[in-house]
C-alpha cells in the first residue's frame, strides 16, 4: 500500500504492507469554521462576559498569540477580534498582538504576516517578546519582567507588557502536549511570556530527580495533579486576563472548533472536546510504529519534532522499530543541544540535568531514553553525525523494517493520544 506522509512542505511515498499495517487518525475532519460561525461563538463565551461588555474605548488591549512552531488559526481569529474591538470603539493604536515565544526563537517578519494576515500586521503594533533579553523585550528600555513571588524556589517573572496592558486576551490552538498536558490557555502567558527562569522553574516540575524519570502524573491529556499544569496556572493567574480564544483546528491549520470565555473555564472545555475526538485505544502494541510529526511547523527542528517520537514510543513493543518522518529544516532547535548527549546515556543526561537544570535538556533525556527502549531510524535532513549521537539512525527509506512485522501509521504523530 503506498501511502503519504509529510515532511516539511513537502511529502514523502512509502509503502508499506497493507495486510498487517494500520493506519491510525485518519477520522473525518469536522467542518471548517467560516467568519459568521466564529463570530457566533464569539457571542456565546464561557463564563464570562462578551468582549464588548469587557472592553471600554480608550482602554488598551494587548492579544497574545502563538509563534510559527503551532497551528492555531490565529489569523482568522485576531482579524475578527480586531474588527470588533474597533466596531467597540477601541482605536488601532490601543491594540498591540505580542508573540508567545517562550525560549523559542523570534517571530520572523514572514511569519508574522502570516500569522495574522497582512491587514492586521500593517495596521496593528507587533512586539516580541525574549525570555533572556532584558533591555530589548518587547521594545522596552528597562526592567521587562514583573515579579510576582515564587514558584519551585525560583521567581516568578512575566513580560511587564501584561501588567501595563488594561486587557489582555489570549488566542491559542489546543492539541496534546507531552507533559503539560494539553496546549493553549495557560501555556501563552506560562511559558509563553515568561522569563527563561520562570519557564525552568516550571518546566522542571516535569521531571522527577530522586527516580530520574519523567514525574508521576505528568503527560500527555493529563490536568488533574498534573505539576506542571498546576505552576502554569498559578503563574497565569497573576495575569488579569480578560478574554481566551481556544481553538482546535483541522490537519492545514483551519479552525473546526472555538471555545471562548474564561481563560481557564473556556480551555478546560476545549481540551476536553480534544480529548473525546483524539483518543485512540490500542488493542495491542505492534512491533514497528511509522510516524510523521504532520509536515511543517511540527518538524521545524528536532526539538519540535520529538513530540510526534514521544507519541509513537505509546503503541510500539519495547525493542521495536520506530521510523520517524522529520525534516528539522531549522536543525536541532538549539546550538548546544548535542552538549546533552555527550553524557553517552539517559542516565548520564539524568545527572547532568540533576546537576544544572535546564529545559531542552528534559527534551534530550526523553530523546535518548527512547532510543535505548527502541530502534529509532528517522528519515530527516539532519546529518548523520548528529542523529548518531542522539542515538538515532538516519536513513532514506523504510528499507526493510517492515518484513514480516506488524505496526502502526501515524500520520500526525502527538496530534493523537494513543492508551
Amino acid at each position: 500500500m503506498q501511502f503519504s506522509l509529510r515532511y516539511g512542505i513537502s511529502q514523502i511515498q512509502v509503502e508499506i504492507p497493507g495486510d498487517r499495517f494500520e493506519i491510525l487518525g485518519t477520522r473525518p475532519e469536522a467542518p471548517v469554521l467560516n467568519d459568521a460561525a466564529i463570530g457566533k461563538r464569539l457571542d456565546r463565551p464561557i463564563g464570562s462576559q462578551s468582549l464588548e461588555d469587557l472592553i471600554n474605548p480608550g482602554e488598551s488591549v494587548l492579544i497574545v498569540v502563538p509563534d510559527a512552531t503551532r497551528l492555531t488559526a490565529c489569523d482568522s481569529i485576531v482579524n475578527l477580534l480586531v474588527r470588533r474591538l474597533i466596531a467597540n470603539g477601541t482605536m488601532p493604536y490601543e491594540i498591540s498582538v505580542i508573540f508567545a515565544t517562550g525560549i523559542h526563537r523570534a517571530v520572523t517578519t514572514e511569519e508574522k504576516r502570516r500569522l495574522l494576515t497582512p491587514f492586521i500586521f500593517q495596521r496593528i503594533k507587533t512586539l516580541d517578546h525574549s525570555s533572556r533579553d532584558l533591555m530589548r523585550s518587547a521594545g522596552f528600555e528597562s526592567k521587562v519582567f514583573a515579579g510576582f513571588g515564587e514558584i519551585n524556589g525560583e521567581p516568578v517573572e512575566l513580560n511587564r507588557i501584561l501588567v501595563e496592558s488594561d486587557h489582555v486576551i489570549i488566542v491559542g490552538g489546543v492539541t496534546f502536549h507531552y507533559f503539560a498536558g494539553f496546549t493553549g490557555g495557560r501555556k501563552l502567558i506560562c511559558p509563553g511570556l515568561a522569563s527563561a527562569r520562570t519557564i525552568a522553574a516550571t518546566h522542571r516540575l516535569a521531571f522527577d530527580f530522586e527516580k530520574r524519570a519523567r514525574r508521576d502524573g505528568v503527560g500527555p491529556g493529563k490536568l488533574d495533579g498534573n505539576a506542571v499544569h498546576e505552576a502554569f496556572v498559578e503563574v497565569a493567574s497573576n495575569v488579569r486576563t480578560a478574554f481566551a480564544v481556544n481553538t482546535i483546528v483541522n490537519d492545514v491549520g483551519e479552525p473546526t472548533e472555538i471555545h471562548c470565555g474564561d481563560w481557564q473555564k473556556s480551555h478546560l472545555a476545549a481540551c476536553a472536546s480534544f480529548a473525546e475526538s483524539h483518543s485512540i485505544t490500542l488493542s495491542e502494541k505492534r512491533d514497528v510504529v511509522i510516524v510523521s510529526c504532520g509536515g511543517a511547523p511540527f518538524d521545524l527542528n528536532m526539538i519540535q519534532a520529538h513530540k510526534a517520537l514521544d507519541a509513537a514510543s505509546r503503541a510500539c513493543n519495547e525493542g521495536g522499530t520506530i521510523i520517524l518522518v522529520a525534516e528539522c529544516a531549522e536543525g536541532l532547535g538549539r546550538s548546544d543541544f548535542l552538549k546533552w548527549f555527550k553524557a553517552g546515556s539517559s542516565e548520564g543526561i539524568a545527572e547532568m540535568l540533576c546537576e544544572s537544570y535546564e529545559v531542552n535538556g528534559q527534551t534530550a533525556w526523553s530523546i535518548s531514553d527512547k532510543a535505548e527502549r527502541f530502534d529509532i531510524r528517522v528519515m530527516t535532513s539532519l546529518g548523520p553525525e548528529e542523529t548518531s549521537l542522539m542515538g538515532l539512525k538516519k536513513v532514506d527509506s523504510l528499507g526493510g523494517s517492515t518484513a514480516g512485522r506488524s505496526g502502526y501509521v501515524l500520520p500526525f504523530g502527538s496530534k493523537y493520544l494513543l492508551k
